[in-house]
C-alpha cells in the first residue's frame, strides 16, 4: 500500500493541507517548527497505536480552536485501493472509518505497514526497556498484524490480575481464569517477537548495505519465560505470593528487553558512539522493510524524520539507494533541500513554511 492523497484538517499546525503523492519517495523540507513532522505523525496514525509521538487525540488538535481534527488518506496497492479517515471531535477518542465503514484500529495493521525512525529514538539503546519493547513490538506488528490483538489481550488480563494482587484477593478461581488468558496471550506475544527478530536477522544477513548489522537478542526478564502454556500457568500460580507482595505481575513478556550489538565489532549498542547507534537503528528499519518487501503485497511506508541531517554524504547516498531499490514509499523530512539533492528527480519535494501559526505546504514536484 502507498499513499496517493493525504488531507489534514485542523491537525496540529495544519489548518487544511491537501497532498498528492505517487510511488516515489517524498522529501519534505523547511525550518524547524514549520509542521514537517506533523505530516509524518498523521501518516503514522494510519497504523495501529498512538502514532510516532504517542500523543492523545486532544493533543493533536489545532490550537487555539481545539475543534477536533480529521485525517483522510487514499491508499492504493496492487489491484486494490482503500479510503481511510480518522476523526477526533472535541477532544474525544479517535474514530476510524475504512471505505466509509466504522473499523477497529487493529484493522489498520492488516491494511498497511508503517515503519518510522524519529529523533526521539536516538537514545533507544541507552534508556529504559519500555522504549525497546515498543520498538520490537512495532516491528513485530509489521510482520504479524494479529500481534496487536494478542498484546491488548495480554495487557487487559495483566491489569485485572494486578488489581486483584493489590486488593489482596485470595480467590484461586479468579486468578486461574486470568492466568489462563495471560499464559495464552503472553506466550503468543513472546513467540511473535522471537519470530520477528528471526525475520530481521535473515534480512540483514548477506544484504548489500552500507549500514552495520545489528545482532539482536530478546531477553525474557530475570525470571525467564516458560515454554508452554501449561508451564506458564503453573509459574503464574506459584508466583502469586511474591507478586502480591510486589503489587504487580513479575513474570511475562512485559518484563522483556531487547539488546543489540554492533555485530562486526562485537560491541553492545549502548557502548557504541552516537553515530554508530543511529546507523544501527537505520539498519534495523531497512532490514524490517527488506523483510516485508519479500512479499510485494507488504511493502511498508517508511517515515524518516530528520534522518539525513545525521548522516554524511556517502551514508545519505546509501540510504537513498536502498530506499529506491526497495521500491517502498518513504516520507522524509529535513531542514534544508540540499539533504535530498542526491535523490534528483527520483523524489517528490514538498516545502513547508509556517505563517501566522499555520503550516503552508508547497508541492515542488521533483524540483
Amino acid at each position: 500500500m502507498q499513499i496517493r492523497s493525504l488531507t489534514l484538517s485542523h491537525f496540529r499546525s495544519h489548518r487544511l493541507t491537501r497532498l498528492a503523492a505517487d510511488a516515489r519517495p517524498v522529501a519534505i523540507y523547511g525550518p524547524n517548527g514549520s509542521g514537517k513532522t506533523n505530516i509524518l505523525e498523521a501518516i503514522s496514525l494510519l497504523s495501529p497505536g498512538r502514532g510516532l509521538r504517542r500523543a492523545s487525540a486532544a493533543e493533536m488538535a489545532r490550537r487555539p480552536e481545539s475543534l477536533g481534527w480529521k485525517i483522510s488518506a487514499m491508499l492504493s496497492g496492487p489491484g486494490t485501493s482503500h479510503e481511510v479517515s480518522m476523526v477526533a471531535e472535541g477532544g474525544g477518542a479517535r474514530q476510524l472509518r475504512i471505505d466509509d465503514k466504522p473499523a477497529p484500529q487493529t484493522r489498520l495493521g492488516q491494511l498497511v505497514r508503517v515503519l518510522w525512525l524519529v529523533p526521539s529514538m536516538d537514545r533507544l539503546w541507552i534508556e529504559g526497556a519500555e522504549g525497546r519493547r515498543r520498538f520490537v513490538d512495532r516491528m513485530t506488528l509489521s510482520f504479524f498484524p494479529e500481534h496487536g490483538e494478542q498484546s491488548l489481550s495480554y495487557d487487559k488480563a495483566m491489569r485485572e490480575r494486578n488489581r486483584l494482587l493489590r486488593d489482596g484477593v485470595l480467590d484461586d478461581r479468579w486468578y486461574a481464569a486470568l492466568e489462563d488468558q495471560l499464559a495464552r496471550a503472553g506466550l503468543a506475544v513472546h513467540q511473535a517477537r522471537a519470530a520477528a527478530l528471526a525475520r530481521l536477522a535473515a534480512a540483514q544477513e548477506g544484504a548489500a548495505t552500507a549500514f552495520p548489522i545489528a545482532a539482536l537478542t530478546l531477553e525474557p526478564g530475570e525470571t525467564g519465560l516458560p515454554e508452554s502454556e501449561a508451564e506458564y500457568r503453573a509459574a503464574l500460580a506459584a508466583s502469586r505470593a511474591r507478586d502480591m507482595a510486589a503489587g504487580r505481575t513479575l513474570i511475562g513478556p512485559h518484563r522483556a528487553d531487547l539488546s543489540a550489538a554492533y555485530a562486526a565489532k562485537g560491541a553492545p549498542a549502548a557502548e557504541c558512539s552516537t553515530g554508530e547507534q543511529k546507523a544501527l537503528l537505520i539498519s534495523l528499519v531497512l532490514a524490517n522493510a527488506r523483510a516485508l518487501a519479500e512479499d510485494a503485497a507488504q511493502l511498508p511506508i517508511l517515515l524518516l524524520d530528520e534522518v539525513a541531517a545525521h548522516l554524511d554524504e556517502d551514508r545519505r547516498a546509501a540510504l537513498y539507494s536502498e530506499i529506491l531499490a526497495l521500491g517502498t514509499q518513504a516520507w522524509m523530512t529535513g531542514t534544508e533541500p540540499h539533504f535530498f539533492a542526491q535523490l534528483g528527480p527520483e523524489a517528490q519535494r514538498l516545502r513547508v513554511a509556517e505563517e501566522g501559526g499555520v503550516s503552508q505546504v508547497e508541492d515542488l514536484g521533483d524540483g
